[in-house]
């Protein structure tokens, strides 16, 4: 065998024995980290994408409210569609708008 299949398969049979209590398994939880040199290109990038977000729910917003205006007369059903997107318009918003804290709070 290779010898860093064997390096890795002692690894695995160390992870896997008993605590020194007897009790359960030993493994490791680090804290997420980012690689280096690439945390803040990643944040640029996340920071870009709630942008873009914003700048769709804002012209979800006026797209919903132009088929509210539009639709007022003789148009009900126009109307009608653009009521029900507002609320999906928002719920994404809140979503971008919390995604964070969603993440940290099944992580941290």
């Amino acid at each position: 065998m290779n010898d860093a299949v064997l390096r890795l398969v002692d690894a695995a049979q160390w992870l896997l024995a008993p605590g020194p209590d007897g009790s359960g398994v030993q493994v490791p939880d680090p804290a997420p980290s980012a690689p280096p040199e690439l945390g803040e290109p990643v944040n640029v990038i996340i920071s870009w994408g709630k942008w873009g977000v914003l700048v769709c729910g804002v012209a979800g917003l006026l797209i919903c409210a132009g088929q509210m205006a539009i639709g007022r007369k003789n148009r009900s059903s126009f109307a009608a569609d653009g009521a029900t997107g507002v609320p999906w318009v928002l719920g994404g918003l809140s979503l971008v708008a919390t995604a964070a804290s969603i993440v940290e709070m099944f992580v941290g």
